[in-house]
């Protein structure tokens, strides 16, 4: 008898694993749409203008051309675009980020147009600009194919589409894990980290594409000291505020441990301040 159950447990069959249910992008959009209205990501964003003006360059953008700049926060891709003399569209889903982005516009005198838009669905209509460029924006939408896909039609043939991503193994991504550690995300969203890795990119954009062209590069951010960097983010970036808010004290304190370890990993300062290099990856795609 004992032979025999232990034999009937060799043939059962193994339970086929529970399939995991696909994301509500509908309702993780909305909690996004949440959380980067929290804090003042502007204040971050503006330090961040110099990846903008890489792109622009990378871009090798021309006066007069068409440019959208999709999930456009405080407009770092439509200022520097604005400073070359193109024609440029700043959109977002977050109006108060577009808000901050009219502010610096007027501030430097540059014609910039507004559009509330979201990203997976652009209110322009097909091959309307020469230029579709998102900096650290576009790879923050739930649905990575339905952003390719709207990016790519509004682009017209032979136009270019630029990126600027972060990777999933330099600083900001391994925030995000750290953060995800902790407050875990929705199942079955793909990591916004995917955008920093060329065959992400090639599977999203290569059948339409004619040329993708990937380039790896530094941002490096500069602070106080750590203890600075965390008051900032904590305060500022959404993702990070809101990871904060979730939590109980005891999980408060957890976190902020790991981001110190985290930053102690990436700082090459040595006086007390923090210099922590992040990598990301700028991408130039030419449409067919």
């Amino acid at each position: 008898m004992v032979a025999n159950l232990a034999l009937a447990r060799q043939s059962a069959p193994t339970p086929a694993p529970a399939p995991v249910a696909a994301p509500d992008f509908a309702a993780i959009k909305t909690r996004q749409q949440a959380t980067w209205s929290s804090g003042d990501y502007a204040v971050i964003g503006t330090t961040l203008q110099i990846i903008g003006e890489s792109l622009c360059e990378a871009l090798d953008l021309r006066a007069n051309q068409r440019v959208l700049d999709v999930a456009a926060g405080n407009g770092n891709v439509s200022l520097a675009a604005a400073r070359r003399f193109a024609d440029v569209t700043a959109s977002d889903y977050v109006p108060a980020l577009l808000e901050r982005a009219k502010e610096r516009a007027f501030a430097d005198r540059l014609p910039i147009t507004f559009e509330v838009a979201d990203a997976e669905n652009l209110p322009f209509p097909d091959g309307s600009f020469d230029v579709v460029a998102s900096s650290l924006g576009a790879m923050f939408t739930p649905d990575h194919a339905r952003t390719a896909s709207e990016m790519l039609r509004v682009c017209r043939s032979g136009g270019k589409i630029g990126l600027a991503s972060w990777t999933p193994d330099g600083f900001i991504g391994e925030l995000f894990k750290t953060i995800g550690r902790h407050v875990p995300p929705p199942a079955g969203l793909k990591s916004p980290a995917l955008w920093g890795t060329r065959s992400h990119l090639i599977e999203l954009f290569g059948p339409a594409s004619a040329d993708i062209a990937v380039q790896t590069r530094e941002f490096t951010f500069r602070y106080r000291s750590p203890e600075h960097w965390i008051e900032v983010f904590r305060t500022k970036y959404g993702p990070v505020l809101k990871a904060f808010d979730a939590l109980d004290a005891a999980g408060k304190a957890s976190l902020a441990a790991d981001l110190e370890a985290l930053i102690a990993r990436f700082n090459r300062a040595t006086d007390g301040t923090m210099v922590a290099p992040a990598v990301y990856l700028e991408t130039v795609i030419v449409k067919r």
